[in-house]
């Protein structure tokens, strides 16, 4: 397993990949962890989260740059990602124990209530956009419950997963109730058709979401998948065109656009669309492209040499039906790097109107009203996140009963916020992570009567 710095293209370091023999021994010590783990109370459970909170606190420059050197997300971002992870620590250290306490039914007899016990060994398959905050996102709720967790991590950074794992050990956690196998995808399915874990969360795409939800549902285990995106930025004609194309510009190539939540396609109301174009663009001019240590730059590479071949397609497709991409920045002759785009008149038969365009590119859809921005929105097969801009509240949040997803913000961005339930509908997934509804994800939701 290689881990390939995007920016200088060398290797920064490599690992064997663990056997199929000591994955079982591994999981094996994870199941005998759950037993001490789960007997442990909640408030046990959250002051050992927020000790890991701590460590990531002290030690945020070096985690940032791991992030940095194995996926090429600009260093400001990197260390912001761990911040974000020790946000979420101390968030279910303070509210987990709350979410966790008996509910009780008034059912007219002696006593009835509800109870969230743990299942046991939760397996996190994971990608590599945020290394370090989709894994605890994952882990984090699983493990105050009273689950134990084991993740298979995206190929390209297998060292931001070893340093996940030396996080919880820094923080006192018992032995195995995390764990880390650097393994493929084979070795992956091959754990789950086994039966060794009890519950499977994934987040990646929706061929290997189909897949693993296959497999996972036939075995009748848990599951929650976040399969990505392809959010709508709707701006109608009352909207604040200047902020407008401020947040649109950091919501569409913040990581480099590889984000499931980006902003992927703009539908702007036809009134509006020259002067959201005209925005759009003076903003995306003082984006800096280049070296993703530098303190100043905004868009790194990408994190694979593959995915340049990819958004070439998507591009050569929309330049088929018509679409004259604007290219932005300098070209680099190092570093797997793609060019912030912009397509100002995208059709929705377009791919890069369809799929989920994982780099930096944005493509504008013009629309006569309301209404046909939310039928081009409602579109595509996905359901992961939207943005409604207008200064009509209350027009605003109407229309964001008619998106079909799981989180919409209106005049701002989808953005990471443990306090909210976080997922998708239709192909962008299924089930929630964060907040108490995530927490919740993992359990045995156990009702007991209890009768004189």
């Amino acid at each position: 397993m290689r881990s390939v710095n995007p920016y200088t293209e060398e290797v920064n370091w490599t690992y064997d990949l663990f056997s199929f023999d000591e994955c079982e021994s591994r999981i094996e010590s994870s199941r005998a962890a759950f037993s001490g783990w789960s007997s442990f109370s909640a408030e046990e459970r959250t002051k050992y989260i927020f000790k890991a909170g701590q460590v990531l606190r002290q030690n945020v420059d070096v985690y940032a740059e791991i992030i940095t050197k194995e996926t090429g997300k600009p260093i400001r971002q990197s260390r912001e990602e761990i911040e974000n992870c020790a946000w979420l620590c101390d968030y279910y250290a303070e509210n987990a124990v709350g979410f966790l306490k008996d509910e009780l039914v008034d059912t007219g007899t002696e006593k009835s209530y509800v109870t969230f016990e743990p299942l046991g060994i939760i397996f996190g398959v994971i990608s590599w956009s945020f290394p370090f905050l989709q894994v605890f996102r994952f882990a984090v709720p699983a493990m105050c419950t009273g689950n134990v967790c084991v993740i298979k991590h995206a190929s390209n950074v297998p060292r931001s997963a070893l340093e996940i794992e030396k996080v919880f050990h820094k923080a006192g956690f018992p032995e195995n109730v995390f764990n880390t196998l650097l393994i493929d995808s084979k070795t992956a399915m091959e754990i789950i058709e086994e039966e060794m874990v009890d519950g499977v969360s994934l987040t990646g795409n929706i061929v290997t979401g189909s897949e693993i939800g296959e497999l996972v549902g036939g075995l009748v285990k848990p599951l929650v998948l976040e399969l990505g995106g392809s959010d709508p930025f709707i701006v109608l004609e009352d909207a604040d065109i200047e902020r407008a194309a401020q947040v649109a510009v950091r919501s569409s190539f913040h990581n480099t656009g590889q984000s499931s939540t980006a902003a992927k396609r703009f539908i702007i109301v036809e009134d509006i669309v020259v002067d959201f174009i005209e925005a759009f663009e003076l903003e995306i001019q003082e984006l800096k492209v280049g070296d993703p240590m530098d303190e100043e730059t905004d868009i790194g590479p990408l994190a694979k040499k593959e995915f340049i071949d990819s958004l070439e397609r998507i591009l050569k497709d929309a330049k088929k039906k018509g679409a004259e991409p604007h290219v932005y920045g300098e070209e680099h002759s190092k570093g797997f790097f793609f060019r912030p785009t912009l397509i100002p008149a995208a059709s929705t038969d377009m791919k890069a109107c369809n799929v989920e365009v994982f780099g930096p590119i944005a493509t504008v859809i013009t629309v006569k009203d309301e209404g046909e921005a939310v039928i081009v929105a409602n579109s595509t097969e996905f359901g992961l996140g939207a943005e409604i801009w207008s200064q009509d509240l209350e027009r605003a949040q109407n229309l964001a009963k008619r998106i079909k997803s799981g989180f919409v913000v209106i005049n701002g961005m989808v953005e990471f916020n443990p306090r909210l339930p976080f997922g998708g509908i239709k192909k962008s997934g299924i089930g929630r992570e964060l907040s108490h509804y995530g927490l919740k994800e993992f359990v045995n939701l156990k009702t007991v009567v209890v009768n004189r």
